[in-house]
């Protein structure tokens, strides 16, 4: 089975001190796009020099393989952190106007964050659009907009429902097509055995988000530096009505995500199921052992439990930054990266949950079988779920910073157990009161 490493969402702030950080033009950037797809043949050809951050554990393996296609082409690879602790050190050579590289890693929720201060090449004019049809259509629109190309898809996190099958049928739990009897499941089980929970969630914003994604919840729209944000809109109350029972309830584990009790209940059972996207079989078989032979997968409940529909949680993808001084050379470099046979099936091998379709539809990518999951074809269920995610969702152009304020805002209704709604509007008002400070207009409902 193929080792899928977690796709985590970033939890701090990126220090930004003026508005022109965010919404200004990307000070000192040295180069613009603009070239076409023959000067990126013409850059791989001559050759040169480039630097790639990227925290991704095939970086390594995929950069030497690119250096054997392109010998004339010498890329230094850097793993300047994960996810914010990059995003820090990118927003700092911005604000030099230096330092930066050529090309970097960067999850999809904070892609539009770098795209409005300007600090990202548009791959347009290299022909990138040509490319469109190779990936997932959700992974495509986390990287092309406002009629721009920023990136491409490195991988995805279409989410599943990942349950334990010992303790599903020890305690006659159904396994739930509809969010409703997920709720009852939940019930049933705490009521038998008070030690164990369908779930552990106290509070993440990359799962909040989401959950409200999935319920067709529209909360963050954003025209230039205009942002509107309603996070009482029909989809986050449809996804709050079905939660706040549960939280409210005291029916979910508090236990710390990625802690080692929280694998170790994985593994044992007390933890019955986890919503969440499909780069987790690898952590559950590395960390949580003890279940192994127990875990399945199925689609994610729906509202309805008609038409599957689902949310991504978690991805990334790879960006050329403004400042490049050899812009074309580094669009090269990531064409290959993201689109080659070559570099794909060496990130898949690595653990990586694909964007490319024609890695998803493999004949051997969807019949592998791991004993983890009881001989269970799961990436038939994964695969499915990355083609029902639900169009329309977009992130703040300040996501990090969101992400960074939840714990204060809606973890403080998890804490207490009390209405994630009112926990939801106190979220609200420190994003509006953030963005106007960094010189968005900023109107809410």
């Amino acid at each position: 089975m193929h080792k899928r490493l977690r796709r985590g969402l970033a939890a701090v702030a990126i220090g930004v001190s003026a508005a022109v950080a965010l919404v200004g033009c990307a000070s000192g950037s040295s180069s613009a796009s603009g070239g076409s797809a023959s000067d990126v043949s013409a850059a791989l050809k001559k050759g040169g020099t480039i630097t790639y951050w990227s925290w991704t554990p095939s970086a390594k393996a995929q950069v030497a393989a690119f250096e054997k296609a392109y010998p004339k082409v010498h890329v230094k690879l850097v793993n300047a952190g994960t996810g914010t602790d990059e995003y820090t050190k990118l927003q700092n050579t911005i604000k030099a106007g230096s330092g930066a590289p050529d090309v970097a890693q960067v999850e999809y929720f904070a892609v539009p964050q770098f795209a409005l201060s300007n600090s990202l090449a548009d791959l347009t004019s290299y022909g990138f659009g040509s490319l469109k049809g190779k990936y997932s259509a959700s992974t495509w629109d986390s990287v092309a907009m406002n009629g721009k190309i920023y990136g491409l898809p490195q991988d995805s996190g279409p989410m599943a429902l990942f349950y334990n099958k010992r303790i599903f049928d020890q305690y006659g739990l159904t396994v739930p097509k509809t969010w409703s009897e997920y709720v009852a499941d939940a019930k049933k089980l705490h009521a038998a055995n008070p030690s164990e929970y369908i779930t552990a969630d106290n509070g993440d914003p990359g799962f909040a988000t989401s959950m409200i994604w999935q319920a067709g919840g529209t909360p963050f729209t954003t025209n230039g530096t205009k942002v509107s944000i309603d996070l009482q809109d029909a989809g986050s109350k449809k996804w709050t009505s079905t939660w706040n029972p549960l939280v409210q309830g005291k029916l979910l584990s508090t236990t710390p995500a990625w802690s080692d009790d929280w694998f170790k209940q994985l593994g044992n059972g007390q933890i019955a199921s986890l919503i969440t996207g499909a780069w987790m079989p690898g952590n559950l078989e590395a960390s949580a052992p003890a279940g192994s032979g127990d875990w399945r997968v199925a689609p994610m409940p729906t509202y309805d439990g008609s038409k599957a529909v689902t949310a991504n949680n978690g991805g990334s993808s790879q960006v050329v930054m403004k400042q490049s001084k050899n812009p074309a050379l580094a669009a090269g470099f990531l064409k290959w990266l993201n689109s080659s046979s070559a570099s794909t099936k060496i990130f898949a091998k690595s653990g990586g949950f694909p964007s490319t379709t024609a890695d998803l539809e493999s004949s051997s990518f969807l019949n592998d079988n791991p004993s983890y999951f009881g001989g269970q074809k799961i990436n038939e269920v994964l695969v499915d779920a990355s083609k029902n995610v639900k169009s329309g969702f977009t992130y703040l152009p300040y996501e990090v910073y969101a992400n960074s304020v939840f714990a204060d805002t809606v973890g403080q209704s998890y804490q207490n157990n009390t209405s994630l709604d009112s926990g939801l509007q106190s979220w609200q008002s420190q994003l509006v009161k953030y963005g106007k400070q960094q010189g968005f207009t900023v109107s809410s409902k």
